[in-house]
């Protein structure tokens, strides 16, 4: 991967592993996701990762519906990349999950390489009262739940995509994952420049120890070469870790409350905006300088912004 100063900073604004109850600043509604992708490329974002909730518990759905309450709102009033999630959440199924990136075909969507043990149940050790049922049981569930997405499901939206050129943010939970990748790289599927977005951190993956995150690059350099943009997210408070190691190794960075709901040691992050704000000062000081959505659009080779259905 060719060394640049330019850095993408992609910002996941809700996500489906926090719950409502978790933060009052995680946005639920299609107003409020809206406006948390808004201030995020205010504050220098070059992508947004989307997912929808419900909005009257915030429960996760890949309703298409509910994507219309954001989509054209984010388009409409900021310049930025928009990334339509395809993993959705771990309890739904590929058809359902690949649902809004069919109907609206957009620039770049996300896609796990790899079933994968998924454990949020941690997470009931520092959350106790909850707003909503389905909350602690989604949660507490999670120690005998699989992200399913395998091989056949992988090929599936990958070839379901291929019509409308829409490209992938491609998630790597582990080595195992850069290995999968690079078989539908081998079987066409996927073309360069590709964005690999290795995540640490998530229990079900690989750790976010600096050895792992090193140990994850080695192998994708030596996998991918030069056709590869590489991006990295800590999850919780590895967050701006990884994100340091990543831009001292020359890569990009994601952040949001999708991936940490947290803006230092016990203090939670009041916005999205507030975490890209963060890692753009980690970048500048480094001397590097953040990309705009059209630097980003041509490291990665996307179609375009006029190019979606929405």
């Amino acid at each position: 991967m060719p060394a640049s100063s330019k850095v993408i900073i992609t910002c996941a604004v809700t996500g489906s592993i926090h719950t409502p109850s978790m933060s009052p600043y995680l946005p639920v509604s299609g107003e409020e996701i809206a406006q948390a992708a808004i201030g995020a490329a205010q504050a220098g974002a070059a992508i947004v990762h989307l997912h929808a909730r419900k909005p009257e518990d915030g429960s996760p759905s890949q309703d298409p519906a509910l994507f219309a309450a954001f989509l054209p709102k984010i388009k409409a009033e900021a310049d930025v990349v928009l990334n339509i999630t395809t993993g959705g959440a771990p309890t739904m199924q590929v058809a359902e999950r690949l649902q809004p990136v069919l109907r609206y075909q957009p620039e770049l969507a996300s896609l796990n390489m790899g079933s994968m043990n998924f454990g949020l149940y941690g997470m009931l050790e520092r959350f106790k009262t909850f707003q909503h049922p389905w909350e602690r049981t989604y949660l507490a569930e999670s120690d005998d739940r699989v992200f399913r997405n395998t091989f056949k499901d992988i090929a599936c939206i990958l070839q379901s995509c291929a019509s409308f050129g829409t490209r992938f943010e491609i998630e790597c939970y582990d080595i195992g994952h850069l290995y999968t990748a690079a078989h539908f790289i081998g079987r066409g599927l996927i073309k360069p420049p590709f964005l690999i977005q290795s995540v640490f951190g998530l229990l079900g993956g690989i750790g976010a120890h600096p050895e792992d995150v090193a140990h994850m690059k080695r192998t994708a350099d030596r996998l991918f070469g030069s056709d590869y943009v590489w991006s990295v997210l800590g999850a919780g408070r590895n967050q701006m870790p990884v994100a340091t190691q990543s831009l001292v190794m020359g890569g990009n960075v994601r952040v949001g409350l999708e991936d940490s709901l947290w803006s230092g040691p016990g203090r939670l992050a009041r916005s999205n905006a507030e975490q890209v704000q963060r890692v753009r000062g980690l970048i500048e000081g480094l001397g590097l300088e953040v990309a705009t959505p059209d630097e980003a659009r041509a490291m990665l080779a996307l179609k375009g912004r006029e190019q979606v259905a929405f």
